[in-house]
């Protein structure tokens, strides 16, 4: 059908688009570098993921169709790989080009070849003193076994000169006593890569052999592996599971250059792939390195202009977080607001107050050194009941996520796993305070993004504190229901799936098809990250047909075409991305006024999200915050810098008009959260200046109001002179 996309074709469509701020000539140059890093990133688990899924599927359901492309998974997969390899020469482009600009600031990616004689020297005994002896490499013939590749590792090969069939060698290209990168200047900027210099001197490893041919790969294997449970067992079979990952089938196999046809056939053959999963690139296999050579040169010219996240100027540093909650909901902005001076600091605060008696929260991803697991271990040692649903099946996640498990039950934290066929994926906190004359308080926190501080700093997502008890009542369901493995039918005010989120949505948006076949403005606006829900599609075609305008914002994959006549005319697609990523979802239905309904949640409109999930989403009920939102989505359609408009096509492009201002949309809340902190510290500068002015003024009148003193009357008999 003409309105709708295939989810892969749509997803690659957007690595597309984070591969155009890496040729962007208004992203700095050394930040260019990273979107080719993270367009690389991005394919890579691609590959494992979907690309590994869409595998089995070829295998076990060879004929079942894609339901919104027809396609087989056969099939799919060849549209997949004719689309990766269509974007090589971009990749490959992008990078030589950002290369040669850096020229200019001392920056070479030198090759052997052209290193000067003393560098090739250099580059030859820093192979026998510093690699050689610590890499080995192994013959492999139809006599000798093949060995292992790991994923995404990359190893040099090379062909062997033999009598029979064929023998190639094989090197560990990566050792982790020394750095990738070898330095060929003091400041680091002239540099070759270790598996290079390592490919460039293997035939020193087969000294009995001669050398034929040599390239550099890199297998990436599928990592389509999922485990289910929820008792304390589970946590040992998750562990087995993460160590099964690591040896799953290969789905892919990258290789540096154009090598022996023969020895890559015969690589295929062991590594069973067929040659339509090699895919040459002739660029480095794996671009990490990137990110290191930013730390190369602080030129304010190559870099995006410093920022870092404001204290809130919604939250006063005189009173507790909980306290202010219970005064008014408070809406926060990642990261144009710091999640250590609000979020972080609620939960060390209750941490320590004596009279918050339980913290139940919902964990999927957290930072390395993370001080919310800090803040909650810190509350059970002090004896408050804390209860943690860690989501052991966060993918990529796992091994740390099996970490802090044990660190929270060492400290005497009460640990769960959720349902067993269902990952939980809600931001949910609840944090329970005795009342002043008898009772309990709560303040509920439901966000947008992960408790994690660096991310906090990189997405963009939002957090909403409440004191709302309705939502409190929700909240407390929500544990109970993780806790005994069930879910919740009916709610109050949240939306929480797998059960009472998607009819939700669609009950609200056949309120807006209503209002529109009765002759009003019917309005259905979104903020998502990705789309392919059948029946939320549906609904939204349905919708466009009635008449009802529909606004998206969809960072990611987006599987409905807008614009499309007779479907989805009243629909558009818009697609930002920048220097941070995308993450927020917000969920309207309504033109502005009392009867306009808005959601801020964990949730995509995707299937997996919807009815595979926990999922919680809440309302915005405070006009103030509400605003707020309202004026945040409309910026976002402004956006004219790094939006990009889905056509009726399929493709996206950027619309800029010529007489328009630019319109950066995150640059412009990060301007936003500086003025509303200014704007604070004027406000109190001037309070405290009126009221030492009152104190004056108050002092003057009552100095003005006290009567004049009397001299003091002489008393005793007069003297006769007088």
């Amino acid at each position: 059908m003409e309105y709708l996309e295939n989810r892969e074709l749509s997803w690659l469509k957007f690595n597309k688009r984070v591969l155009e701020e890496a040729t962007d000539p208004e992203t700095p140059l050394l930040e260019r570098l990273s979107f080719s890093a993270i367009y690389q990133s991005n394919l890579d688990e691609f590959f494992m993921v979907r690309v590994g899924s869409i595998t089995d599927k070829a295998k076990e359901k060879k004929e079942k169709k894609d339901k919104f492309s027809g396609m087989t998974p056969s099939q799919q997969l060849d549209a997949v790989f004719t689309a990766v390899r269509r974007m090589q020469p971009s990749v490959e482009e992008a990078l030589r080009k950002t290369m040669g600009e850096l020229a200019a600031y001392g920056f070479e990616h030198v090759s052997y070849d052209k290193a000067t004689k003393e560098e090739q020297a250099f580059l030859e005994m820093y192979f026998k003193r510093e690699l050689k002896p610590f890499v080995s490499g192994v013959v492999v013939n139809d006599a000798l076994p093949f060995p292992f590749l790991k994923n995404k590792e990359i190893y040099a090969v090379v062909q062997l000169a033999a009598k029979k069939g064929v023998s190639i060698g094989i090197i560990p290209a990566n050792t982790s006593r020394s750095e990738r990168l070898i330095h060929l200047s003091p400041d680091g900027k002239r540099f070759i890569l270790e598996e290079e210099v390592i490919l460039r001197f293997a035939h020193q490893l087969f000294k009995n052999y001669k050398v034929i041919d040599r390239a550099l790969i890199r297998v990436t294997r599928s990592a389509d592996i999922m485990a289910s449970g929820r008792g304390p067992e589970f946590r040992r079979r998750m562990e087995e599971l993460v160590d099964k990952r690591q040896r799953l089938a290969p789905v892919r196999l990258e290789i540096s250059d154009v090598f022996s046809r023969d020895a890559l056939d015969y690589l295929c053959r062991k590594l069973k792939l067929k040659n339509v999963r090699v895919f040459t690139s002739r660029i480095p296999l794996d671009l990490s390195y990137l990110y290191t050579l930013q730390e190369y040169d602080e030129n304010a010219a190559l870099h995006y202009v410093p920022r870092s996240p404001r204290k809130p100027a919604a939250l006063s540093d005189s009173r507790p977080v909980f306290q202010q909650v219970k005064s008014r909901d408070i809406l926060l902005s990642y990261p144009f607001e710091s999640i250590n001076l609000s979020f972080i600091r609620l939960l060390q605060e209750s941490a320590n107050d004596p009279k918050v008696t339980s913290i139940k929260i919902t964990l999927y991803r957290l930072a390395r050194n993370s001080k919310v697991i800090d803040a909650l271990c810190t509350a059970a040692e002090q004896g408050k009941e804390v209860l943690v649903m860690i989501e052991l099946r966060a993918r990529f996640d796992e091994e740390n996520n099996i970490e802090w498990s044990k660190q929270l039950q060492e400290a005497g934290v009460k640990v769960i796993y959720g349902p067993k066929e269902y990952k939980a994926h809600s931001k949910l906190l609840l944090i329970t305070r005795k009342a002043q004359g008898g009772g309990y308080d709560y303040v509920t926190q439901i966000g947008t993004g992960n408790y994690n501080e660096k991310t906090a700093t990189l997405y963009t997502d939002l957090m909403l504190l409440t004191a709302d008890r309705d939502i409190a009542a929700d909240a407390e369901a929500v544990f109970t229901a993780l806790l005994n493995g069930s879910f919740v039918e009916n709610t109050k005010k949240l939306l929480v799936s797998p059960l009472a989120l998607r009819p939700q949505v669609l009950a609200m948006m056949d309120e807006q098809i209503e209002l529109a076949g009765n002759g009003g403005n019917g309005y259905i606006a979104a903020k998502i990250n990705s789309l392919n829900d059948p029946a939320v599609i549906a609904k939204l075609i349905e919708a466009s047909q009635a008449g009802v305008k529909v606004e998206l914002i969809v960072r990611g994959l987006c599987c409905l075409i807008p614009g499309v006549q007779g479907f989805t005319e009243n629909i558009t697609v818009r697609s930002i991305v920048g220097r941070f990523l995308e993450h927020s979802r917000i969920f309207i239905f309504g033109k502005d006024g009392k009867d306009q309904k808005i959601y801020i949640g964990s949730a995509d409109y995707m299937s997996r999200n919807t009815i595979r999930r926990v999922e919680v989403a809440a309302p915005v009920e405070d006009e103030k915050l509400r605003k707020r939102i309202r004026d945040m989505f409309r910026i976002m359609l402004r956006d004219n810098v790094k939006a990009r408009i889905m056509l009726s096509s399929g493709e996206y492009v950027r619309e800029r008009r010529s007489r328009e201002k630019p319109l950066n949309s995150q640059e412009y809340f990060y301007e936003e959260a500086y003025k509303r902190l200014e704007d604070k510290s004027s406000k109190q500068k001037q309070l405290r200046v009126n009221r030492e002015k009152t104190v004056k003024r108050t002092s003057a009148k009552k100095t003005a109001a006290k009567p004049a003193e009397k001299a003091p009357v002489k008393r005793g008999r007069k003297k006769k002179s007088e």
